[in-house]
């Protein structure tokens, strides 16, 4: 991936920390954009071409999570969500939000710019499965890889954040194996596992919801206590 291909847009009500956000990742060759709200974020996104967002929780007016929702309904943009909470409720908060990847303040720029990079290469990966127009089908069910999009027997599309997506293909194309959360995390986000780190039973609650949404006894995705996970259908 090519840094100065991708072009960045940091949401950031702090003049100082928006300034040094901005500097670090436009010394590392990319594109950034930056706003202190959400006003007509989306408007800029799809003006700019925009590929990752970093999102300040606590932004005036429209929070970052609710911009988080808002943009998780009409577009597929990388969305690193920063913030000064570090209680862990806050992380499933915005992981639930619809947000690909979550670091508290202070950061270190070298973490921050790795999880950026990380996430970047997940974004251009599914846009080059996209190309391809893959599906995968199971039960009435299909997981359009094209358009990263849920669709249900009955024709209705539910959208997928990055991280939903990634893991229900992680889970698809192992099909009827057991998944460890190691093996998950490193299908979808590229680094170790931490105990403490909930993310892959947050993105399982998630998709089983998608489901339960359209069957509300749905269990496509089994827990194998101690272990990890299980995708139990058949693939077309």
């Amino acid at each position: 991936m090519v840094a100065s291909a991708a072009n960045l847009l940091i949401i950031e009500d702090e003049p100082i920390t928006r300034s040094q956000l901005a500097a670090h990742f436009e010394k590392e060759g990319y594109n950034v954009f930056t706003k202190d709200n959400a006003d007509d974020v989306e408007k800029l996104i799809n003006d700019e071409g925009i590929e990752l967002c970093l999102i300040d929780i606590n932004l005036p007016g429209k929070d970052g999570l609710m911009l988080t929702r808002e943009l998780r309904t009409h577009s597929d943009v990388g969305i690193i969500l920063v913030t000064r909470k570090d209680e862990q409720i806050d992380r499933i908060v915005g992981l639930e939000s619809g947000a690909d990847d979550y670091v508290t303040k202070p950061f270190d720029p070298r973490e921050l710019l790795s999880r950026v990079k990380n996430l970047l290469w997940r974004v251009k990966v599914q846009e080059k499965q996209k190309e391809k127009g893959f599906k995968r089908s199971f039960e009435g069910w299909t997981l359009d890889l094209n358009k990263r999009q849920l669709i249900t027997p009955g024709n209705d599309i539910q959208s997928l954040s990055t991280g939903e997506f990634h893991l229900l293909l992680a889970l698809i194309e192992n099909a009827g194996e057991v998944m460890t959360r190691d093996q998950l995390m490193n299908k979808i986000r590229n680094r170790e596992w931490y105990p403490d780190d909930r993310y892959i039973d947050v993105l399982v609650g998630q998709v089983r919801r998608k489901f339960r949404q359209f069957e509300p006894d749905t269990t496509f995705i089994s827990t194998i206590h101690g272990t990890g996970y299980l995708f139990t259908p058949v693939i077309s």
